[in-house]
């Protein structure tokens, strides 16, 4: 396929716009110091990252993806911020004894490879056959919590663990902060 026939297709232009979407998105969560702008490009992400789902063809992992996240994780988000005490940004000091953050790359690591083994040894056999039509809700449901179990329960437990560290976080005091 040469170059203007891929500019010449729609369907190209729309995954372009939606990839820069995308990238745009989580280069503003990463380099934004103030949360509000941070939850915001997350918004962005996930509804650029759900446009790309429908143009695979993926829309119930779509449509999943903007009522859970953009619908209810991103407004918990928001809420959250807004309760707590938490500094909206600026003023953020991200300094911490070499200990802690040798610690925080010891678990990072540890996850990042129960996570890998999880998802290797799940999808080890498995061979992905070309679906003719959709895919039935309740056939993934049944999936899911059939073959796919010990990555779900494993995720179930990294955003257990994530929910918890940003709670701690948020509800520190700035007194126990300085010690």
């Amino acid at each position: 396929m040469s170059f203007g026939d891929w500019i010449g297709q729609l369907e190209n232009w729309v995954f372009a716009v939606l990839a820069f979407g995308t990238l745009a998105g989580a280069i503003l969560v990463v380099h934004s110091r103030n949360v509000i702008h941070a939850a915001l490009g997350l918004v962005l992400t996930l509804g650029s990252l759900a446009g790309l789902f429908l143009l695979l063809g993926a829309e119930f992992v779509a449509w999943t993806l903007v009522m859970v996240y953009i619908g209810a994780v991103i407004v918990l988000f928001l809420f959250g911020i807004m309760i707590t005490r938490a500094p909206l940004g600026y003023e953020i000091d991200l300094s911490h004894p070499t200990s802690v953050k040798v610690t925080a790359a010891i678990v990072a690591g540890s996850l990042f490879a129960l996570i890998g083994w999880a998802f290797l040894d799940a999808f080890e056999a498995v061979e992905f056959a070309a679906v003719d039509g959709p895919t039935r809700t309740a056939d993934i449901g049944i999936s899911m919590f059939t073959n796919y179990v010990i990555p779900f329960e494993v995720m179930s437990f990294l955003l257990l663990a994530a929910l918890i560290g940003g709670i701690v976080l948020a509800r520190q005091d700035p007194e126990e902060a300085d010690e």
